[in-house]
């Protein structure tokens, strides 16, 4: 540190100084007055005790930063505002600075936490309305301020930052909060030339995430349909958000209807083990093989025999169930490639091994208990327990389940297990990770595990969706009828006519798959919902169709005017004026990209998400109409004026909402 630092310093100190002393001695005159009147007028004196009060608390600020002055503590130093390595996550950047408000403020108080939280445009850009709490909090510990005085406090010790313009206080104590221009200039420019980026701020981590999971043998139906969707777009936020995601599909590929399988197996194709059988219909070869189970004692013998030989890893049989797996496996692919969907197949099959050993560490740690000839396991205030042996000595689901989760946190290292089944399996996962806990194998102060949780799919009936003949829906005929109904909403938008037969194909495959994962996203993942064709491929209000045709239209701005990227970047390397207050509303809200994502991993409802992208293209609505960006002459229709800041707004608009789709499994196209 140079010498005009230190003086600087040095008499910044002084200063400080000197304010103190003169605060003590005004603190003293009050102190007083309130002496020689307290028997006269006792309101004065409650006024002089409460201005006693604030004088306090005021000395308490000077003096911190008097000794923050030798470690040079500073906003700037704390908070990075702006960074080449991510985005900023504005809301998180203000948490900040009011913490480090409160605590310079309140040093008595320790772990407050801070909320803030976005509020309408005549208020402000952001809300801090922790003063009421705060309060209350202050008085547990004998300090009386209301509310509104807190706020002033906590107001006047926000450290310098280039992040705030101006702090207001409002109604019983609230701080409303301008954000500067020059910070979202400066942000706006940053997200053009470096594109959308995740938040500069996220801790990484190992993730397992298990959704999906079919049973091999049987086709995917309507019901696999949420897990899938919800669990690839968990995946893709977490991996933009740069965290190690392992997906898991947690196929049934292991239990006793193998038995039966491989039974009729050996009676269709007995040289199956020589030859892979050619099984064409899994489906029916499913059918056929349960009706024989049912109806023909000497066919259900033969196929408990053929479980003994499975499990015992008899080689034959093992090729059989190998080839009966391989014929599922293709099917599910056919589905996961239309819908592109990533995933790594780690069945039931694979964790057989890790069964036996899973029992006999719950034996050797006393967990388990007997029940009529069962081994049981029983977690704390839960009323039915794990299965974990049968009385025959087989394994279950809640084996299979407890030795997965063991291998998840202790051989995989995972940080933050997630499994995305149905609602249904709520208790049942309630039972496994208390259980877990019971056995050490979890602690959920190093491990966060979660049930992620869904509704189930309703007809237009408001019934279990089922098709005409009263039975499950087929996803594969699912997406086929999105594609055909999507095929005639664009033909009857005339799109046919302006579209090249590899565009309209290109628009067909975006709009049929994109309306049936966004309806599901965009509802609130709990409840059930209506699947309805004709709602999903309406292009009005917050349907994938409307955000597709809005996307498509904010990038043929540029392509119509004849501008490129490049030259859009070049343009405002100097910066975006941001003039009008349009302009200002959809820059801020583009900003707010950060903040939205990394909310979502705080509950994994992707809602929101859907929610955001729809207010953007609302909010460049607003801004599209009354801020021209391009300019033609109404006679000829030649363009005459480009306003470039403009297009650099339509841009980023347009990034953004690319990003947004991309999180959520949508693809899009250039024209549509």
């Amino acid at each position: 540190m140079d010498s005009a630092k230190i003086q600087q310093l040095g008499e910044r100190a002084a200063k400080a100084e000197a304010e103190i002393a003169a605060l003590m001695q005004q603190l003293t005159m009050l102190t007083s007055g309130v002496a020689g009147n307290c028997v006269e007028d006792n309101s004065e004196a409650e006024k002089l005790m409460a201005e006693n009060a604030k004088l306090n608390y005021r000395i308490n600020i000077m003096k911190r930063a008097l000794e923050d002055n030798s470690s040079q503590r500073s906003a700037k130093k704390c908070i990075p505002e702006s960074s080449p390595n991510g985005m900023v996550n504005i809301l998180l950047k203000l948490e900040e600075l009011f913490g480090l408000a409160i605590e310079q403020a309140f040093p008595d108080v320790k772990g407050f936490q801070v909320v803030v939280v976005p509020t309408t445009p005549n208020f402000g850009d952001y809300q801090f309305n922790g003063a009421m709490s705060l309060s209350k909090l202050l008085r547990t510990m004998g300090k009386s301020l209301n509310p509104r005085e807190v706020a002033g406090v906590i107001r006047e010790s926000v450290p310098s930052n280039l992040v705030i313009d101006t702090l207001e206080l409002a109604g019983p104590g609230y701080i409303n909060i301008r954000l500067k221009p020059s910070f979202v200039q400066e942000q706006l420019g940053l997200l053009l030339t470096c594109g959308v980026r995740p938040p500069c701020d996220v801790e990484k981590k190992k993730v397992i995430v298990d959704f999906s999971s079919p049973n091999i043998a049987k086709e995917m139906h309507v019901g696999h349909l949420r897990s899938t969707i919800i669990g690839d777009s968990i995946c893709r936020l977490l991996e933009f958000l740069g965290h190690d995601v392992l997906r898991i599909n947690h196929v049934g590929d292991w239990g006793t209807q193998f038995g039966m399988l491989l039974a009729h197996l050996e009676d269709r194709f007995p040289n199956f083990a020589e030859e892979t059988p050619p099984i064409g219909d899994l489906q029916s070869f499913y059918k056929e093989s349960k009706v024989r189970f049912d109806s023909d004692a000497d066919f259900k013998k033969r196929a408990y025999a053929c479980v003994v030989k499975l499990q015992s890893h008899d080689p034959v049989y093992i090729k059989g169930w190998q080839a009966i797996c391989d014929v599922s496996r293709r099917e599910f692919q056919k589905i996961y490639d239309r819908l592109d969907i990533k995933i790594k197949e780690r069945g039931e099959s694979f964790y057989q091994d890790l069964m036996k050993k899973t029992v006999t560490m719950l034996e050797e740690a006393g967990v388990l208990k007997e029940d009529e000839g069962r081994k049981v396991m029983f977690a704390p205030g839960i009323a039915v327990p794990l299965t974990i042996v049968k009385s025959d000595g087989g394994y279950t689901y809640d084996t299979s389940d407890m030795a997965a989760i063991r291998q998840r946190i202790h051989d995989e290292k995972a940080d933050w297990v997630i499994y995305v089944v149905d609602l249904g399996q709520a208790g049942h996962f309630e039972t496994i990770f208390a259980c877990a806990e019971v056995a050490g194998w979890l602690d959920r102060k190093k491990t966060r595990v979660e049930h992620v949780g869904f509704g189930v799919v309703l007809g237009e009936d408001k019934k279990k969706f089922k098709s005409r003949s009263s039975e499950t829906v087929r996803l594969v005929d699912l997406l086929d009828e999105g594609l055909r109904r999507a095929k005639e909403k664009l033909i009857e938008k005339e799109r046919d006519k302006i579209l090249t037969p590899e565009e309209l194909e290109s628009a067909q495959n975006a709009v049929a798959y994109g309306c049936v994962k966004y309806s599901d996203l965009a509802h609130n993942r709990n409840g059930d919902y209506v699947f309805s064709f004709d709602k999903m491929l309406e292009d009005k209000g917050n349907t994938a169709v409307y955000l597709l045709y809005a996307y498509t239209r904010i990038r043929s701005i540029a392509r119509t005017a004849n501008i490129t990227d490049e030259q859009i970047k070049k343009a405002v390397a100097d910066g975006i004026p941001l003039g009008h207050e349009k302009e200002m509303k959809l820059a801020k809200l583009l900003l707010r990209f950060p903040e939205t994502i990394v909310r979502l991993t705080v509950d994994l409802f992707l809602h929101p998400l859907c929610e955001y992208l729809y207010e953007v293209s609302t909010v460049f609505t607003e801004f599209y109409d009354v801020c021209y960006c391009v300019e033609k002459d109404r006679t000829t229709g030649q363009i005459v004026h480009i306003n470039m800041d403009r297009m650099a707004l339509c841009e980023a608009t347009a990034n953004v909402m690319a990003q947004c789709f991309s999180l959520l499994g949508l693809k899009t196209v250039q024209k549509m």
